[in-house]
């Protein structure tokens, strides 16, 4: 049996892994001559640059995924901890650490709220249940059909989330200081969303984050994907590069392999596209409705991101550090509802030399700066790219030089690169030059995000940032697993024991575990339908009641209400 991945992404890497270890045998499809996609690395008169991700968040996660692969992480990647997650820089020079150390956060957090570090604890409470609940209802499970979503365990659970509040206006209900909401809001923007229309329950990224903590490996986050890669060829997958796809040959209701832009043509039994989803379904797959419904579809705000050589070590940065907008609420009005890049932006600055030497010669820093901005399209009116561009280099620019001290931060960079909203679409296929993919919106996960099999192509499945569970390095190995675990389900195919299960001696039959279920008979099928029945019926209201408050800010300008007076 062979299967053939369309992409070198972080998820088709896994599942190309994944596969293999089963016996299948994998060839992998990239256009470009590197892998990771937009978690790959650029390097320029000897500095190193993670293109894209930075943050390793969520390690249990990876930790999983090469324990299913029979391996044991830390034998192949060097992990480092953050001592400190970020500095948090405001308008007017002050600035806030977090970190995962409680007795330096209630020293911070207290600095701008008295008391807001009983609160920080009440929030991180809420914050943990929404980690646990998302991982295990979200993340293990794959939503095939609309009958696994709507049950009454799961509207419970939706309340206990909070899908129907905002990040914002959660973080209202925990802290008065304006600043303090911020610094716990931000975060949306890993997701590329507002704070201010993502679901409350992506709090759980401060957890992670505050609990966990941030983690680097060494040598840039992609030595994760080169990796996963070698684990791959050890079981025999083929991986070939430059190689890009043309389309996706069908036949009826089966793919049958994949056409090189060469003219090449890859014959398979099974597909799997770890290509950005709309992009596949726009240029690579023959045209249908479904696809150009995708085109209506929320995207993730785009970036422009700079890439700088320093010529010495800058005080007052960390290896994380954010950079917020004054007018806070406006500046992600002008990315997500004007397309534009904002008056005031807030920015990312990563300085990977601060905790991995090898990122930049001796006594220097390499540095990443990523502006958030809409994505590519005229909807809003004409976007000047390169207007847009030298004012976010400008502004940059002037804000670290002032809020650092120091007289012309731009004199001290002596090597530059690039990646605009136009670069994301044209290297890695980004339609739009969305980075992220599809938004999370409340009808954009779970059962109505795409799913990991196409609905009509029998063989062709999917596997990234747009399909099921959603976006994010971790979230995707987590789709990975999903995807590679529908393959080897539809194909009778046994997956091999985890490293920790043969260790353990818990290792189950593989003929016994992976059984195809008995048959059912008509009764069997009605008795075990009526809860679910009973369910749909119910829950037809409360998703009737979700839609309409997901739609009503579309309509009506609503205002975000705190819980607790606003301090400044």
């Amino acid at each position: 049996m062979k299967a053939v991945i369309v992409g070198c992404g972080v998820g088709g890497v896994a599942t190309a892994a994944r596969l293999a270890r089963a016996g299948i045998q994998v060839i992998v499809l990239e256009k470009n001559d590197f892998n990771g996609g937009r978690c790959s690395l650029l390097y320029q008169d000897g500095y190193r640059f993670d293109r894209g991700p930075s943050f390793y968040l969520m390690p249990k996660t990876f930790e999983e995924t090469f324990d299913d692969l029979g391996e044991d992480i830390h034998e192949w990647i060097d992990l480092r901890k953050c001592p400190t997650n970020y500095i948090v820089h405001y308008h007017d020079g002050k600035t806030l650490e977090l970190s995962t150390d409680l007795t330096r956060m209630r020293e911070q957090l207290e600095r701008f709220e008295p008391g807001s570090f009983e609160h920080y604890l009440r929030f991180m409470k809420e914050a943990h249940i929404h980690y646990d609940m998302s991982v295990n209802m979200v993340l293990k499970n794959n939503f095939e059909t609309i009958w696994q979503l709507l049950t009454l365990n799961n509207l419970v659970k939706a309340f206990k989330l909070h899908v129907l509040n905002k990040v914002y206006s959660r973080a209202c209900k925990y802290f008065r200081s304006d600043r303090l909401r911020r610094a716990f809001t931000f975060q949306s923007m890993y997701m590329g969303m507002s704070p201010f229309d993502a679901p409350a329950t992506y709090n759980l990224l401060q957890y992670t984050e505050l609990a966990e903590g941030i983690w680097y490996p060494i040598g840039g986050f992609n030595t994760v994907v080169q990796s996963l890669e070698k684990i791959a060829k050890k079981h025999g997958a083929d991986f070939r590069y430059n190689s890009e796809v043309k389309r996706i040959v069908t036949e009826g209701k089966v793919t049958k392999g994949c056409e090189l832009t060469d003219g090449t043509f890859v014959e398979a039994d099974i597909v799997i596209c770890n290509a950005d989803l709309l992009y596949a379904y726009n240029e690579l797959l023959p045209e249908s409705s479904y696809g150009k419904s995708l085109d209506k579809k929320n995207l993730t705000s785009s970036s422009i991101s700079f890439y700088w050589g320093l010529d010495r070590k800058v005080e007052g940065l960390n290896a994380h550090n954010i950079f917020l907008a004054e007018h806070y609420r406006e500046s992600f009005d002008d990315i997500f509802k004007k397309l534009s890049l904002p008056k005031d932006p807030s920015f990312y600055v990563n300085v990977p030399s601060r905790i991995d030497k090898t990122a930049a010669p001796d006594g220097k820093d390499a540095v990443v700066v990523l502006v958030p901005v809409g994505w590519i399209s005229d909807a809003k009116g004409p976007q000047d790219w390169p207007l847009m561009i030298a004012r976010a280099r400008a502004f940059v620019l002037e804000t670290l030089s002032r809020q650092l001290g120091i007289e012309d931060f731009g004199s001290l960079i002596t090597t530059e690169r690039v990646s605009t909203p136009h670069d994301w679409a044209a290297d890695f296929n980004l339609y739009k030059g969305a980075i992220l993919g599809l938004s999370h919106d409340i009808l954009q996960v779970l059962w109505f995000r795409p799913g990991t099999k196409h609905a009509t192509l029998k063989n062709l499945y999917f596997v990234g940032a747009s399909t099921q569970p959603g976006t994010g390095v971790p979230i995707v190995m987590c789709g990975a697993k999903l995807t590679a675990t529908q393959i080897l389900r539809d194909y009778k195919v046994a997956a091999p024991p985890s490293r920790s299960a043969v260790e353990s001696g818990q290792v189950a039959s593989p003929n016994e575990k992976h059984l195809p279920p008995p048959q059912l008979s008509a009764l069997d099928i009605l008795r075990e339908r009526q809860s679910t029945l009973a369910n749909f019926f119910f829950l037809l209201v409360i998703l009737a009641f979700i839609t309409s408050a997901s739609l009503l800010p579309r309509f009506v300008d609503l205002p975000q209400v705190g819980f607790l007076p606003r301090l400044k």
